[in-house]
């Protein structure tokens, strides 16, 4: 009795959140530049576009039943979309830019340091 309560609220809801981060990923690996991909030493734009892409398409028919019984596929792209997030995104974003800059703080406002009214 358990299980089927289980079954029928909680697993379709983690399986959507499993695909809309996978979604996520998958936007922001078209978003980023070819060449920081390179200068990231990530493999490239369109094995990690491929990659996600194949994992939202997956999760979707795991999720929508069409693919029932095939979890383990899911999990596997649940654990490509985690290596994006934690390795790939950040270094992309070291190369192009979008971290944050070395040597400054962080109570620099736009216009130099914030001193709290000193």
């Amino acid at each position: 009795m358990l299980m089927n309560g289980f079954d029928t609220g909680v697993v379709p809801l983690l399986g959507l959140a499993v695909l809309g981060l996978a979604v996520v990923a998958f936007v922001f690996a078209l978003m980023a530049r070819e060449d920081a991909y390179r200068a990231a030493d990530k493999k490239t734009k369109t094995f990690w576009s491929v990659l996600l892409g194949v994992t939202v398409a997956i999760d979707y028919l795991v999720w929508s039943g069409t693919l029932g019984g095939m979890l383990f596929l899911m999990i596997a792209g649940l654990v490509a979309t985690i290596v994006f997030f934690v390795d790939v995104r950040p270094a992309l974003k070291q190369v192009s830019g979008g971290g944050r800059r070395s040597g400054g703080s962080s109570s620099d406002g736009p216009y130099g340091p914030y001193n709290g009214g000193r």
